[in-house]
């Protein structure tokens, strides 16, 4: 299935500044997937070190980490001579292997022209660990599930996908189409962005063999719990990871702690949410009571919602049954709204926005992202049904008067001066606004 992130790979393949690749990414994403594809169709050859299933190769990396040593042994190893120009060279499930992730400074220092990438299901994790590991010597990318647009690739809607990327406020979007991209978002809400996930359901058709794909791979990240944390840790991090829909169906979806295991206080499970974080499991929005710049230094790091990187993971977790697709707005409105919000925040981080933030006012009204680009601030909320309340729209613009207020809801594009309703299905744009909408 064709990914957005293929051309970035192939900038770093052409950048004369090329450094050794981090790919970071939750388990499942199709990190592995996607590089095998581009080093078969990019380079004369692939060579594939898979770590976690060939612990061995581990060995190749002891003692010397001179870069042509490593070559060398890899070389022996595989029977394969590498080639630097044309040879493209994976390191996989790198978060078990230390010296391999140290050695990619080295390659950087002394073997520039060697082509690497190394990927890892838990590899924001393991670099925060290496203090060996210097800044500035890798380059680094992340990888997410499929997104909206993608998903309508992969489902032979490619020209839905390319009118959305390219679309012109001031042309609109007529109602049919509309209809059918909203169809289209409901049953992308059930599946997810699993690439396995959605390509079983594109081969099958089959909705129950999807979800129970969606049960194995939440069953795969329990595992790693487990198996990358100490057991006291592990304990911790699945009280958080299941306590997460329960948190998302309140009518305030601020994270508690005490919603986890009573009495808990932050300083119980706060290294928790950071470890989860890492792993990219998790978006984790901050709370500003004040929206200026630098944004991030208005923030309130103690209070904070939790969002799962994937809708369809979200709706395992909470056993909602397939029917509820057919339904005119039921995934839209389910758990007051957490499927859509859990979605615009997907969509927007897969977008580029680095950073999600929401805000409240002390006469409670909230907004529920505050998003930046370039130095602009816009606020963006969230409706789940046709409900035209405005009032924390209204707040804010009437406290802070932004150039442009947004609503992201299941209504198509519609602008009124200098407010915009965006649709659910059109979310990613937000994370692009300054480039579409109008300026005058």
């Amino acid at each position: 299935m064709k990914r957005s992130l293929y051309a970035s790979l192939l900038l770093w393949k052409n950048n004369r500044n090329r450094k050794p690749l981090l790919l970071q990414g939750a388990r499942q994403v199709g990190k592995t997937y996607l590089v095998n594809e581009f080093g078969h169709k990019e380079y004369a050859d692939l060579l594939y070190l898979n770590f976690e299933q060939d612990p061995g190769l581990i060995t190749l990396f002891s003692g010397n980490l001179d870069p042509q040593n490593i070559i060398n042994n890899i070389s022996l190893y595989k029977g394969q001579k590498i080639n630097s120009e044309d040879t493209l060279i994976f390191f996989d499930e790198i978060q078990v292997a230390p010296n391999v992730l140290t050695s990619l400074k080295y390659f950087y220092e002394l073997a520039p022209e060697y082509h690497i990438v190394a990927a890892g299901s838990l590899l924001g994790v393991s670099v925060g660990k290496q203090s060996s590991f210097p800044v500035g010597k890798v380059n680094f990318m992340r990888m997410y599930p499929m997104s909206f647009m993608e998903y309508l690739t992969a489902s032979g809607d490619g020209l839905l996908a390319d009118e959305l990327i390219n679309f012109q406020l001031d042309k609109g979007l007529s109602e049919l189409i509309h209809e059918k991209l909203l169809t289209q978002l409901k049953m992308y809400l059930y599946l997810g962005g699993m690439p396995e996930v959605l390509q079983d359901f594109l081969d099958k058709k089959d909705i129950a063999s999807a979800r129970k794909i969606q049960i194995e791979i939440l069953e795969a990240y329990q595992r790693d719990f487990s198996k990358y944390t100490e057991k006291a840790q592990t304990i911790k991090t699945s009280e958080i990871w299941q306590s997460i829909p329960y948190q998302l169906a309140k009518e305030n979806k601020k994270f508690k702690y005490s919603d986890v295991r009573k009495k808990a206080r932050a300083a119980t499970f706060e290294q928790t949410i950071e470890w989860l974080k890492k792993a990219g499991l998790i978006n984790v929005v901050y709370q500003i009571n004040t929206p200026k710049l630098p944004i991030s230094g208005y923030a309130d790091y103690s209070k904070f919602k939790v969002y799962l990187i994937d809708s369809g993971l979200l709706g395992a977790m909470l056993k909602l049954t397939s029917e509820i697709i057919l339904q005119p707005t039921g995934l839209f409105s389910e758990y007051n709204g957490a499927f859509i919000e859990n979605f615009v925040a997907t969509e927007l981080i897969a977008s580029g926005v680095q950073d999600l933030f929401y805000w409240t006012s002390r006469s409670d009204a909230e907004v529920d992202f505050i998003i930046q680009l370039s130095n602009r601030l816009f606020p963006v909320e969230v409706k789940s049904g046709l409900n035209r309340n405005l009032k924390s729209l209204r707040s804010y613009e009437l406290k802070y008067k932004p150039e442009y207020v947004f609503r992201a809801s299941p209504r198509n594009f519609f602008q009124d001066k200098n407010f915009i309703n965006i649709p659910l299905y059109a979310a990613f744009l937000l994370a692009k606004s300054d480039k579409w909408i109008s300026n005058d």
